[in-house]
């Protein structure tokens, strides 16, 4: 499939998906949001237990993993339900169709576009947010939260993936939108919901590997896990060590998993796209 591609004209999709978003300020708006997230984290974010201020890398990382998993897959869920949809009801579907380009490359050059939109307003949101901390923040800090930061974005892109695929499935935008919302509800507030249900039915009983398997699942779960991981102390923190199997705390076994949450959902919706 990857030898027969124009990339060319893939790269004429994609840059007419950027600059829609940069045109309408949705690149600046986004990262503004997550600037002011990370600075406000960043300080005020142990303001609970009774002291405020900048307290280590880890601790604002470990914050930030909880805002991260509800605002970056609700975004990239937005950003993605009517690429397909919107076209076939704005009727420039069809007109793209009858030019010399495949339909894999439609939405590959989509997919590419919206997820350089959404890289961009990550990157430089949670990055412009700690700028002011610059001075803090060591050589170690500096790769654990750009390690952080390059996690979102692979979550973001596999909701993206997602939201695609819903796309290309709806028969409208309007149940596109339906469906985005309540794919982001389920895997970021009732996965986890049911999962705890199902330790309290088997009473504990429910092994560490099934657990965690049952977590790979979702790729909300896959985010935390892999940032979860990287430092020892959010380790004590989340309290997750004991009952993950080694295999599965592994970087690269966890970012692999997370590649293949962004190419399944992917490879489906090109599937259903023919």
């Amino acid at each position: 499939m990857l030898m027969g591609i124009e990339w060319a004209q893939v790269g004429v999709m994609a840059g007419k998906e950027w600059r829609e978003r940069i045109r309408n300020w949705w690149v600046l708006a986004v990262a503004l949001i997550f600037a002011l997230f990370a600075l406000a984290i960043a300080y005020f974010g142990t303001a609970q237990q009774g002291t405020v201020g900048f307290h280590g890398i880890d601790i604002t990382v470990a914050s930030l993993v909880s805002l991260v998993i509800y605002l970056v897959p609700l975004i990239a869920m937005i950003l993605g339900y009517d690429a397909i949809v919107g076209e076939r009801e704005r009727g420039s579907l069809e007109l793209l169709l009858s030019m010399p380009i495949t339909r894999f490359e439609i939405l590959l050059g989509k997919y590419l576009g919206l997820s350089a939109a959404l890289a961009c307003a990550t990157a430089v949101g949670f990055g412009a947010g700690l700028l002011p901390l610059a001075g803090q923040l060591g050589l170690r800090d500096l790769y654990h939260y750009a390690g952080f930061v390059f996690s979102a974005i692979l979550m973001g892109m596999a909701f993206l993936s997602l939201s695609l695929w819903l796309s290309v499935i709806a028969p409208d935008r309007m149940r596109a939108s339906g469906m985005a919302i309540a794919t982001w509800f389920f895997f970021v507030l009732v996965f986890d919901l049911l999962l705890m249900g199902m330790l309290v039915v088997s009473k504990g009983n429910l092994g560490s590997t099934v657990f965690a398997s049952l977590l790979m699942l979702n790729p909300a779960d896959v985010f935390r896990l892999l940032n979860i991981f990287s430092s020892q102390q959010v380790q004590t923190m989340y309290g997750l060590a004991t009952v993950m199997p080694d295999g599965l705390t592994n970087p690269l076994v966890l970012l692999g998993i997370m590649l293949g949450w962004i190419i399944v959902p992917f490879l489906a919706a090109n599937w259903r796209f023919k």
